[in-house]
């Protein structure tokens, strides 16, 4: 349960510093926030469905042409009075992006809007923690996992804002969710840890497992009562926007096709530093090309 965004994004020589202005090289706008997971998930081999809020507007086109075009559904009826949101997005020579987000639909959802959607053939549902922070939308998707048992199981990604959160709204979904994928400053936040492979283990106690995403040194796995550093695949990035979403979207996709977390861990570790090559914000590869070089580095 993540909503789609507009990305703004800005190539910037530096991120300005307070009443200063950025340097910009480049400027484009493209559909983001949670189109990235869909498409990559959709890019895994997996079909996705949008729950989350889309507006009308100019904004809601362009979010709904890129759904169209990715072959992703939508869930619910648009919201009617309200345009999609937009995230202004600086990205350096380095790759680093910085975030300023406005919200718009995506904010705003009610326990009856979750209620009438049909999940019948859904695998996993996503809920980001942007949705939880949103005071138009956090309570009433709290509210709908705590009264629908019969949910798909859930995956949790924490987002950078996670200590904004409020805890009785972030507690009940941690308590319900069966994966938690999250950076390591989300995972330190949410476990007190700072070790990664600590604080994984501490993430996937109670659960089907946990995933603990460090960009250019891989990941870590837990679950089973194991946890696993996955190697990274190293790449030369131009671009991190979209990366965390692109390693969360193609680990369900390739959870869901095989059942085995290991070899998903392995996929979106290869597919999060491919989508870092490109410009723009949901640039996860076709399935084809990470399995063959997937296949390449189990047998190298």
């Amino acid at each position: 349960m993540t909503g789609p965004v507009v990305d703004l994004l800005y190539d910037v020589a530096a991120v300005p510093r307070s009443g200063e202005e950025a340097v910009v090289t480049g400027f484009a706008m493209a559909p983001g926030g949670g189109y990235n997971a869909m498409v990559a998930a959709r890019r895994a081999g997996m079909a996705a469905i949008c729950g989350g809020s889309i507006g009308t507007g100019p904004f809601s086109e362009l979010v709904l042409a890129g759904m169209a075009a990715e072959c992703i559904a939508v869930a619910r009826p648009r919201d009617p009075g309200r345009d999609t949101g937009c995230c202004t997005v600086m990205i350096e020579p380095s790759g680093e992006r910085t975030f300023v987000a406005a919200e718009g639909a995506e904010g705003h959802l009610t326990l009856a809007d979750l209620l009438a959607m049909d999940l019948s053939g859904v695998s996993y549902v996503m809920v980001s923690g942007y949705t939880l922070l949103y005071r138009g939308a956090g309570a009433a998707l709290v509210r709908w996992i705590e009264t629908s048992p019969n949910l798909p199981p859930l995956l949790l990604d924490p987002c950078p804002l996670v200590a904004e959160i409020p805890t009785g709204i972030l507690n009940p979904v941690l308590s319900r969710a069966a994966w938690i994928s999250a950076n390591a400053r989300e995972a330190t936040h949410l476990t007190g840890e700072a070790d990664p492979e600590a604080a994984v283990a501490v993430l996937a106690e109670g659960r089907e497992g946990a995933v603990l995403r460090a960009g250019a040194v891989g990941c870590w796995l837990a679950t089973g009562g194991a946890v696993t550093h996955v190697e990274p695949y190293p790449v030369a990035p131009v671009d991190t926007n979209g990366a965390g979403d692109a390693h969360i979207g193609s680990f369900l996709a390739r959870l869901d096709a095989t059942g085995d977390a290991l070899a998903a861990a392995r996929y979106a570790n290869i597919a999060a530093a491919l989508s870092t090559t490109a410009k723009g914000p949901a640039t996860a590869p076709e399935q084809n090309r990470v399995l063959s070089l997937l296949s390449s580095v189990e047998t190298g």
